[in-house]
C-alpha cells in the first residue's frame, strides 16, 4: 500500500467517523452514584460480546447510560483497547 493510498484511507476513515459521530444523541452526565471508571472498564472488556447480543436482545446495551462522566468512558476506552492490543504485538 502507497503512502499515497494510507492517507486516503486514514482519511475516509476520519470523515467517516466524524459523521456518524455527529448523529449521536448527547447524554448528560448522570448523577454520582452512577457507573464510573471499573464499570467503564468492565463494559470495554465485554463490549464486543455484548455487541453481538445486543444484535438479537434490545434489553442489552454497550455503554451504560447515564454514567459518572469522563472516568466512566476513560475506562471504557481502556477496557475496549486491551482487544486490540494484540494485534500489534503479532505483527512480526
Amino acid at each position: 500500500m502507497t503512502k499515497a493510498t494510507r492517507l486516503i484511507t486514514f482519511g475516509a476513515a476520519l470523515v467517516t467517523a466524524l459523521a456518524l459521530s455527529a448523529c449521536m444523541a448527547h447524554q448528560p452526565a448522570g448523577t454520582p452514584g452512577g457507573p464510573a471508571f471499573w464499570m467503564g472498564l468492565w463494559h470495554g472488556l465485554i463490549a464486543p460480546i455484548s455487541f453481538v447480543i445486543s444484535l438479537f436482545n434490545d434489553d442489552i446495551r454497550m455503554y451504560a447510560v447515564p454514567n459518572i462522566g469522563r472516568w466512566y468512558d476513560f475506562g471504557f476506552l481502556l477496557g475496549l483497547s486491551i482487544w486490540g492490543g494484540g494485534a500489534a504485538a503479532s505483527k512480526d
